[in-house]
């Protein structure tokens, strides 16, 4: 469903993404993880075609973002780590700005906002505009809309972070289900120990370049996941708290 293919992406002189490939099929949960700086973000924003890149190919079932980007686009959905919505509107306004745009049916897109509004507890709060929500309100409706089209690819920055208990609960079980459907889940997170028991796959990156990627009880072994990314950072002399 993703595949990255050699992707390089520079800033100037910092080589922030470097020779990175990596396969995720549908159905596959993939955790990415990694110090802040390591490169995570740039990565995603590369594959949903909000960045361009220097090298390399990024396919969404098969179509290059290069080539056809809108295409892509209509495959996918990405939930930044803090999300940037139109606070001007309501939160059904935005629900439906974001329907139209996929061209959700309007039996569907109710269906969805009535479901995952109860869900998240978000539905007497839809006809508030989102100026007045907090934090984790914005990720709620962010994680709402990127449902909306069913996409067959979502990707999503640190998605857990200002969620309450129950909201991340409740998540980590959309995610479960949406896998089940044939989705493909693309998510960075510093939270080791939720990727260790959802993900089916992860991938480690620091400065930019992969350093481990495959099934997870492959990439652990005995160990946990959060045993194995200090060991790699003490291999490579770093600071387990930071990466530097």
């Amino acid at each position: 469903m993703l595949r990255i293919e050699h992707l390089t992406k520079t800033y100037g002189p910092k080589t922030a993404v470097d020779d990175l490939s990596l396969h995720i099929r549908p159905g596959e949960i993939c955790g990415f993880i990694g110090h802040n700086g390591a490169g995570k973000t740039t990565t995603l924003k590369a594959c949903c075609g909000i960045l361009e890149f220097d090298r390399g190919e990024i396919f969404v079932d098969g179509v290059s973002i290069r080539r056809d980007p809108l295409a892509c686009k209509k495959q996918l959905a990405y939930i930044p780590d803090n999300p940037d919505l139109y606070e001007f509107l309501s939160g059904i306004q935005y629900l439906n700005f974001i329907a139209d745009v996929y061209g959700v049916s309007k039996a569907d897109r109710e269906a969805a906002v009535a479901r995952y509004g109860e869900m998240f507890q978000l539905t007497d709060d839809l006809a508030q505009p989102i100026s007045a929500y907090s934090h984790g309100m914005k990720q709620k409706l962010a994680v709402m809309a990127a449902l909306l089209h069913q996409p067959k690819l979502l990707m999503m920055d640190e998605p857990f972070v200002g969620l309450d208990p129950t909201a991340a609960h409740l998540l980590k079980g959309v995610m479960r289900e949406l896998c089940s459907q044939g989705t493909a889940i693309f998510f960075s997170t510093h939270v080791l120990e939720v990727a260790e028991k959802l993900c089916d796959n992860v991938a480690i990156i620091r400065g930019g370049r992969l350093v481990a990627a495959g099934p997870m009880e492959q990439i652990t072994g005995d160990a946990s996941l959060e045993d194995v990314f200090l060991e790699l950072a003490a291999k490579e002399g770093l600071c387990p708290c930071c990466g530097s």
